[in-house]
């Protein structure tokens, strides 16, 4: 019987190249007593006349699967920090919370444990999204301008949910594609996350599993708690309506996951939103964002439209 070679595995060893060829090192910081370890790409040389730049990664694969296309644009320009969230790549904990504001503290425990210098410009993709505006409210002093990339921050579990706003209604289904078991889930989270997804069979069936025997299989359980803590007693009416630093939020207009009625955080918060592109904006628009991130984060400016 012909196998599959192991993509996967042979994928994740080019891309840890590829970080380190950016400049990165891969760290490793113990939390809690030891109950908790967070992995951790930061830079092998800090450099004082970069601003810094943290990158919060989604669900889906780790850190280097999703950052990979913008990593080298954005190196020459700031001092990049990457971490893997709990339950993903090294990064996992015994204690029982789940919440995103325990992982935004898990990572700026890691940031001072690592010995990052100055303010901190955040860049939350999805998920990461939620952890990000959670990281700005709990530590104001440390964070200097925030990007949240297509992540339903806004969300409020008894509105949005009932009326149709998230790809399901039911948090449960939607983890089940988020968090995909099986090749027709993939390519059904393929669908609803690319404006142009790729063909349902450009990938084998057996190349689809690797990935989710890689990816997908450790920590299902607590993946999918993170993400039904996130929606849990959601109101919108709770959020801080005005986050304290400069925020771009940058949305998809084809975005199925997240739709673009959710972009919206308030007062002190700019949108952009990317004509026919979905939600993976990291695949598919990686030169516009970090576009977007040398204005934002850089020039303190914004495009004319």
């Amino acid at each position: 019987m012909v196998r599959c070679i192991n993509f996967t595995a042979s994928r994740d060893w080019c891309l840890a190249r590829s970080f380190a060829s950016a400049g990165l090192k891969s760290t490793t910081t113990t939390l809690h007593d030891g109950d908790t370890t967070i992995h951790c790409w930061i830079p092998k040389t800090h450099k004082p006349n970069k601003p810094n730049l943290l990158l919060v990664h989604g669900i889906g694969a780790n850190a280097k699967w999703q950052w990979d296309p913008i990593i080298s644009r954005v190196t020459p320009l700031f001092n990049v920090y990457v971490p893997d969230l709990l339950f993903y790549g090294d990064s996992y904990t015994r204690r029982p919370e789940r919440t995103e504001h325990f992982q935004a503290e898990c990572v700026m425990r890691t940031l001072e444990s690592v010995g990052l210098i100055g303010k901190i410009n955040l860049v939350g993709l999805s998920y990461g999204g939620f952890v990000g505006y959670s990281m700005a409210n709990q530590f104001p002093e440390a964070i200097e301008r925030v990007v949240i990339v297509g992540s339903g921050v806004s969300l409020d579990s008894e509105i949005d949910l009932e009326e149709g706003l998230f790809s399901s209604k039911n948090i449960k289904d939607a983890a089940n594609i988020l968090l995909a078991q099986t090749p027709e889930k993939t390519r059904e989270l393929l669908r609803i996350s690319f404006y142009k997804p790729p063909p349902p069979n450009l990938a084998p069936s057996c190349l689809i599993n690797d990935f989710i025997d890689e990816m997908n299989v450790d920590y299902f359980e607590e993946k999918r708690e993170c993400i039904e803590a996130v929606q849990k007693d959601r109101k919108f009416s709770d959020l801080p309506k005005i986050i304290q630093q400069p925020t771009l939020i940058v949305w998809g207009e084809n975005d199925a996951i997240f739709p673009l009625d959710l972009g919206h955080l308030g007062e002190g918060a700019e949108l952009i939103v990317l004509k026919k592109t979905g939600h993976a904006m990291n695949m598919e628009q990686p030169k516009e964002l970090c576009r977007l991130f040398k204005l934002f984060l850089i020039q303190h400016s914004l495009p004319q439209s």
